[in-house]
């Protein structure tokens, strides 16, 4: 472990993705302002349709348009002007983080839709998510891949002396594991992948794409072996939903990095956001727990909210970003 270098510098924090609002030039000013050691590409799902996560993502597939359906993105004979409107979104955010972020000179992250959760939510075009068919499952995976590719070498053009760094995100794994999405009439539900298939598509993905990759799941359960064997850098979870840490610490100690998501995504019952010294108590406590040594802990986790914020107010989301990077920070100045 001592030899393992990490994509993002000691003592770091991002954010997950989303935030509240519609106006993508403040919302980037807010996270390179208050996340410095590892901005991220902000994400506004309160624009509308295409800025959502699966039609965002959706934009970014090659060779596989997509349309909405009845309010549902599904898979389209030809390209729309859904699919333009999401890939308009995409490149006015671009450009903006170009101008913003020109000079910026470390690792920045994206985020996309993982591939198990865009076969979850994607419909076929005559019915049925496309989780049914497991050809399209891989076709899908492959279009994400080459969508993927382009995705990061259009932000390492604007950003040349930046490194990006990939977040997939995946709330839905841990159900399509299980075999617990549902079908469209309620009365049933798809069948499981199994694990090592999983493993092995997602390790596909990540292959494909070439740079270093997190993957996130805000759900109970998270498969960290399997997002392990699949290669990625690091899980992203939220510390609250943690119950078993038996797999996250082989998982760490196998040499997985963790975002930690320590601080609440909305506002508490008590409407105060979290301090530093609170979010970083908390990712101390897991870590020891888990029985690590302090001294690895600044370096392999890097501090989060724990998930999106775009159900937070503006005032919250500045309060805990503030709270995520001076906990890493302080979490660094404890090596």
């Amino acid at each position: 472990m001592s030899d393992q270098t990490w994509p993002w510098p000691a003592g770091a924090a991002t954010g997950i993705g989303s935030l509240p609002g519609t106006d993508i030039a403040e919302a980037q000013r807010i996270v390179l302002g208050e996340l410095p050691a590892l901005p991220h590409l902000p994400e506004l799902p309160a624009r509308g349709p295409g800025a959502d996560l699966i039609g965002r993502t959706g934009g970014l597939l090659a060779e596989l348009p997509v349309e909405l359906y009845a309010a549902r993105w599904r898979i389209a004979p030809r390209p729309g002007k859904d699919l333009r409107r999401a890939r308009d979104l995409m490149e006015r955010d671009l450009d903006q983080l170009a101008e913003q972020a020109e000079e910026y000179a470390g690792p920045v992250k994206i985020q996309a839709a993982g591939p198990f959760t865009l076969a979850a939510s994607l419909e076929l075009p005559l019915g049925g998510r496309v989780l049914r068919d497991p050809g399209a499952v891989r076709d899908l995976a492959g279009s994400l891949a080459e969508g993927l590719r382009g995705h990061v070498a259009a932000v390492a053009r604007r950003l040349p002396r930046a490194s990006v760094l990939l977040q997939l995100d995946e709330p839905s794994l841990p159900a399509v594991l299980a075999g617990r999405v549902p079908t469209e009439s309620g009365l049933g539900t798809y069948r499981a992948v199994v694990s090592g298939d999983a493993a092995a598509l997602l390790r596909g993905v990540l292959e494909a794409v070439g740079v270093p990759t997190v993957v996130h799941c805000c759900a109970p359960d998270v498969p960290v072996a399997l997002i392990r064997d699949a290669g990625a850098v690091a899980v992203a979870l939220d510390l609250g939903l943690v119950t078993e840490l038996d797999p996250l610490g082989e998982a760490i100690d196998a040499g997985l990095g963790l975002l930690a998501g320590a601080a609440p995504a909305v506002p508490p019952s008590t409407g105060r956001a979290p301090t530093s010294a609170q979010v970083a108590e908390r990712v101390r406590r897991l870590w020891d727990q888990l029985g690590f040594p302090r001294r690895r802990l600044a370096e392999q986790v890097v501090v989060t909210p724990a998930c999106g914020l775009a159900g937070a107010t503006p005032g919250y989301v500045r309060t805990v970003l503030a709270a995520c990077r001076d906990a890493g920070r302080r979490l660094s100045e404890e090596e």
